[in-house]
This record gives structure tokens, sequence and C-alpha cells, in this order.
């Protein structure tokens, strides 16, 4: 596997999808997620703090609740994606606000297009992404094998 370019990940007919909103956004969120519920509940859902508990109480769906984003909770998210637990997150972040865990967010995001996850930052992306054909199929992920990369660059480094 170290000497493979890439490493596959199969994301199943079910997602584990993360919802995550800053503040000038959650109400935003909670209302797409009610009016996309019939497809959400098909779904393992999990999102950060207040964002999970409004969604939940919205639509009656079952939401993993980790902490706030500035508390450790896009942290929290960006583990799961690496342990292969989260295959698509809808992240409505506000661009006009400054936001104190701001480098959370970055590497949250870093962390999406590492793993190859869809990653949703507005409605229109999630709207496209929930109704693609590979929400009810599955779909296989193919991943740079960073370990591969990083031991290249080694060997090219010593050797300059």
């Amino acid at each position: 596997m170290l000497q493979d370019d890439f490493i596959y990940f199969t994301m199943e007919k079910t997602k584990h999808i993360a919802l995550i909103a800053h503040d000038g956004k959650k109400q935003e969120l909670a209302d797409w997620a009610e009016r996309n519920q019939d497809i959400l509940k098909n779904h393992f859902l999990c999102g950060t703090g207040t964002t999970a508990r409004l969604i939940a109480e919205r639509t009656g769906l079952p939401v993993t609740a980790y902490n706030s984003g500035p508390l450790g909770g896009d942290q929290q998210i960006g583990a799961r994606i690496v342990e292969g637990r989260v295959d698509f997150v809808v992240f409505l972040w506000d661009p006009l606000e400054a936001q104190p865990h701001d480098p959370d967010v970055k590497a949250l995001l870093r962390i999406a297009v590492v793993y190859d996850i869809p990653i949703a930052n507005n409605l229109a992306t999630a709207d496209f992404l929930l109704r693609s054909a590979y929400m009810s199929e599955t779909y296989i992920r193919k991943v740079e094998n960073y370990n591969k990369t990083v031991q290249q660059r080694l060997e090219k480094f010593k050797k300059d």
C-alpha cells in the first residue's frame, strides 16, 4: 500500500454527512435540512454544536452533535474524515464575518480536499450534491497516497 500512488475509499449508499454552519448561516442550513429531510433521513447525520441541535429539532432526524466550531467541533469533524467516518460535508461559512477559529475552518477544508470529500459551502452546491446520482450509489474516492509522496520528497532531499 505504501508503494501505491493512490488509496481508494468506498462511500456506501448510505452516506455520513456532516452539517456545519457559522452563526449567520445556521437558520439557512436548518431551513435547507428541513426542505431536504426526505433525502437526509436515509443517511447518517452529524454536525457541530448548535447547528446539530437546531437541525435535529427542526427535522426530527437524529443528528450526532460534536462541540461547537470554536471549541473544537471543526477539528472533530476533520478527525472523522480522516477515520473514514464522514463522506460528505455541507459547511455554510459566512464570508462576511471574521471567525475567531478561522485556522480550524481552514484545517477542516484542507483535510476535506486531502481526502477527496465532497464539500458544499453554499446551498446551490449542497442541492446539486444532494441530488446527484452518487447519493444513492456506492462511490469510490481516489486519494493521493501522501505517505508515498512524503517518502519520495525525503529521498530527493537526502540526494540533494
